[in-house]
């Protein structure tokens, strides 16, 4: 029988554990995909911890890439042998095989591999979001992306570059600052040295940037309104420090008719047709060479305590692999 990780509780790293799990037959509308490479992302800390809460007991993990292995009867776009790579759930994906609903996979590029596909669709399919459609980033905007030496943020700066943006990024050291301005960055700002809002203030000649891409959370979020120009976009899309607290709407009025959003790939995925267009969309650009995936951290699947440990302490840089 295969493993997986699984939790019975919420908590801290050490809920999840190595489970054999019985995998059966793919349900009508179901493939069974085997992992080749299963991906880490900070929103599979928030599962785990409860702070977005699961039916338990569950699995963790929304991001893989493998090869499918059976098809249900009412699957047309799969057969046995594709290639496939999917994010944005169902969770399950730390596991070694699974069975999946069809209209959640893509098909995967044969000059993609499974590694940094299992790294990129995640991060690669929010950044596409973000960028694309969130708010449609154009020649010229000053863009601040947060955590920019982190999974998302390495690809989003290499994007944003890519479609003519002047790019700054916030990150925590030195040797993050060195890896943000190697991705697409214009400018780095130590937000652990440096008043960030003073600091876009002067970069932008006191305009502001016309977007902030904020996946920090409760740290960053009052200093990203200050970042703003007037009538621009915060877009909060993570709390990897925590929650951002309430506040007042007027708030935005004041800061000058700020825009406010909280998205998720899940919305942004929904319809199927959206999956494929924001999928076409990042392998086009990654075919291009426009995006550098970096892996610069893996782990056995079987040790994801660690990982998660890791990923806590923000010890990584890039993306993360879970080899299963």
């Amino acid at each position: 029988m295969p493993f997986a990780i699984r939790i019975h509780r919420t908590g801290g790293p050490e809920v999840m554990s190595w489970e054999e799990v019985a995998i059966g037959d793919p349900q009508p509308s179901e493939v069974r995909v085997r992992h080749r490479a299963v991906g880490l992302n900070y929103i599979d800390i928030y599962h785990r911890s409860g702070l977005y809460p699961l039916q338990l007991p569950n699995g963790l993990g929304l991001e893989a890439a493998g090869v499918v292995e059976a098809v249900g009867s009412a699957v047309s776009d799969f057969c046995p042998g594709d290639r496939v790579a999917y994010a944005g759930g169902p969770v399950g994906a730390y596991s070694q095989v699974r069975c999946l609903p069809a209209d959640r996979l893509l098909k995967l590029p044969e000059t993609i591999d499974f590694m940094p596909a299992a790294a990129m669709m995640l991060q690669g399919l929010t950044s596409a979001y973000l960028l694309r459609r969130t708010y449609r980033v154009q020649p010229g905007d000053a863009v601040l992306i947060h955590a920019a030496a982190g999974g998302v943020g390495l690809l989003a700066c290499q994007w944003a570059k890519a479609l003519g943006a002047t790019v700054i990024g916030t990150v925590s050291n030195a040797a993050k600052a060195a890896l943000a301005a190697a991705h697409g960055c214009d400018h780095v700002i130590d937000y652990t040295r440096e008043d960030f809002p003073r600091r876009v203030r002067e970069i932008t000649d006191g305009e502001g940037v016309a977007v902030v891409y904020d996946g920090v959370g409760k740290d960053t979020f009052a200093g990203s309104l200050d970042c703003l120009r007037t009538c621009g976009m915060m877009v909060s899309f993570g709390n990897a420090s925590g929650p951002v607290p309430a506040f007042d709407p007027l708030l935005l009025s004041q800061k000058g008719s700020l825009f406010l959003t909280r998205p998720t790939l899940m919305h942004y995925t929904a319809r199927r047709e959206d999956l494929l267009a924001l999928g076409a969309d990042l392998f086009a650009v990654v075919a291009a060479g426009k995006l550098r995936v970096e892996i610069n951290q893996t782990y056995p699947l079987a040790d994801v305590v660690n990982a998660h440990r890791d990923l806590e302490a923000r010890r990584h840089t890039g993306s993360t692999v879970l080899l299963p």
